[in-house]
């Protein structure tokens, strides 16, 4: 159709706009089969769900392209409209085709349009269903010829009984779902039994069904046809809005118990706190704390720091980050055993026997480490010595220092430093830092719970440097005698004395060292073991080990002694004893 026809259309509509009822008094009621209705008609797409006879909801659409559109039809007397539905990944694309409008929409009477921000509102008055004949012109504003379809006559039983169905399920949805209010109740009495196809369509405005389906139901005249489909789309919808009201109703329950659980645990708390029994998570944190310092004995400018810190612990909201951050900082530092030290034993021939307890042969390495213990008898202690077990694998260098633990009468911590980076494992991290802790030696004072263990640091020719800092350069204040009695840890920042401390190194070369560190250092080897040596090991240590580990007892198991020579001289020719316990399990 070219634009001069197109016009030739327009001026047609304009003459015809008498064909309507309207000027009588039921011209703004429901719309009753004998009206007559407009032949010609804008129509306006909608895309989220058809438009249906007997419905009255408020429409909302760009101004721009449909407020010409809503001009035209407010400058008519009749004020009617179509509404056509339209898919909505169509109406995506910005104004659809004249193609993409459904055939059959609803004739509308438009009220009160205004515009608001850019957009055109409108209460729309479904009227009566209507089929596109012609299209007259194809670009907004659209106008179309239309005919307006008759429903055939049905049977009246029939008829009566699906009526009374849909009143009955239109009833149950409006009990059940929350959303419908007395509006919808009100207009809904406007209905009588004989309203049929009203009763009908808006009962299917009531359901949240797709789009597709609702335009199917306004596809079909027929009405038991319709009704039909209407129903089932009704008890569709019963059934959600059944779910949605368990589930809503599971909420809820859930939400109140919770709720209820929450204020009796409050109300608990007050009344225990206004009786003396009970008191508050800031309360009880500062009360611990003081606890745990009382018991100490630390210097003055850790008592110093702490009082600080519990000041500004008792003023800090507890939801706030600071108030986790002090609290943290006050757990660790009351959990250092300042002043507190376990009695050292200066009993040589417990020492040797213990030594002999856990170890055949390294009868060179017992000698050495008994002159160690002599000198500390003869000063009264053995702080400020560091001793270095180097050797091959398996030699026992780390079972030597918990036996040196044990002979006296310490507590033992041992921790690898191989494959070390970061300056930070030595002297703890900054408390500015999220997630920061302490170095690994405020961690050994806190686990062994004394101011003097016996520290092990195991794999010290291993230790590594990166971008991170140096943590062999670390190492040296906390080794050095002269220098640990004032060591800083980053994050508790006080200064603390690890000069009663014993440091055991394990190694197992020299060459790796820093001479800085080494020069620190009592160098003790241990070379390795004869095969006589590994026999007794064997038979004293790996093998009751073994049959343990396997669930048997010693007498289902008998190894002679020459097998175990066999294994050692032909298998297990190495310094240690490792692979002679691998060989031995297998």
């Amino acid at each position: 159709m070219n634009d001069e026809t197109q016009n030739d259309s327009l001026e047609e509509f304009e003459e015809d706009v008498t064909e309507y009822i309207g000027k009588d008094e039921h011209s703004k009621s429901l719309a009753l089969p004998q009206q007559m209705m407009p032949r010609r008609m804008y129509v306006l797409p909608v895309s989220n769900r058809p438009f249906f006879p007997a419905q009255v909801q408020p429409v909302v659409v760009n101004q721009n392209p449909w407020q010409e559109t809503l001009k035209r039809v407010g400058e008519t007397d009749h004020k009617v409209m179509g509404i056509c539905f339209v898919e909505e990944e169509d109406a995506e694309a910005g104004v659809p085709a004249s193609e993409q409008l459904e055939t059959v929409g609803c004739a509308v009477r438009v009220h009160h349009a205004q515009n608001e921000s850019g957009k055109v509102q409108f209460i729309a008055q479904g009227l009566q269903r209507f089929r596109i004949v012609q299209w007259l012109r194809r670009k907004p504003p659209y106008l179309v010829e239309v005919e307006y379809p008759a429903e055939p006559e049905e049977e009246a039983d029939e008829l009566k009984a699906y009526t009374l169905a849909i009143i009955s399920a239109i009833k149950e949805l409006l009990r059940t779902n929350p959303l419908y209010g007395e509006e919808v109740k009100q207009y809904l009495s406007r209905f009588g039994p004989d309203d049929s196809s009203p009763l009908a369509d808006f009962g299917a405005s009531m359901t949240s069904a797709p789009g597709n389906e609702l335009q199917d139901v306004l596809d079909t005249v027929p009405l038991l046809r319709r009704m039909e489909k209407v129903l089932l789309l009704m008890r569709k919808e019963h059934e959600v809005a059944r779910l949605q009201s368990e589930i809503s109703e599971e909420v809820n329950a859930k939400v109140q118990k919770h709720q209820r659980e929450f204020f009796l645990k409050e109300q608990l708390k007050v009344i225990q706190r206004e009786l003396g029994m009970a008191k508050d998570d800031k309360t009880a944190d500062v009360e611990r704390f003081e606890q745990r310092m009382a018991e100490l004995q630390p210097p003055e400018a850790v008592q110093e720091r702490f009082r600080d810190e519990l000041e500004k612990l008792q003023v800090l909201e507890q939801g706030s980050p600071e108030y986790g951050v002090t609290r943290n900082y006050l757990d660790w530092l009351t959990q250092v055993p300042w002043g507190v030290h376990s009695e050292d034993h200066f009993d040589l021939a417990e020492a040797r026997r213990i030594l002999d307890r856990d170890h055949d042969g390294l009868d060179d390495v017992k000698d050495r480490i008994i002159e160690f213990l002599a000198e500390g008898t003869i000063k009264g202690e053995v702080s400020g010595s560091i001793l270095l077990l180097v050797g091959p694998p398996g030699v026992g260098k780390t079972s030597i220092g918990h036996s040196v633990a044990d002979a006296l009468g310490r507590k033992f911590y041992r921790f690898s430093v191989g494959g070390m980076r970061d300056e930070a494992e030595i002297k703890g991290h900054r408390r500015t830092y999220i997630g920061a802790m302490p170095g690994k030696f405020v961690q050994a004072l806190k686990d062994s719970k004394v101011a003097n263990p016996v520290i092990m640091l195991d794999e010290i020719d291993k230790i590594g440097a990166s971008f991170q800092g140096d943590p062999a350069s670390a190492l040296l204040e906390t080794l050095d005698p002269e220098q640990n009695r004032d060591f800083l840890d980053h994050y508790l920042d006080v200064r603390m004395d690890l000069s009663k401390v014993l440091f055991i190194c394990t190694a197992n070369q020299l060459d790796t060292i820093p001479r800085p560190l080494l020069d620190r250092m009592d160098v003790i080897r241990l070379s390795g073991y004869i095969a006589e040596e590994k026999l007794a090991i064997a038979k004293h240590f790996l093998l009751p080990r073994l049959l343990k580990r396997a669930g048997l007892l010693k007498k289902q198991l008998n190894i002679t002694d020459a097998a175990i020579k066999q294994v050692i001289e032909g298998y297990a020719r190495e310094a240690g004893v490792r692979s002679l316990e691998k060989l031995l399990h297998k």
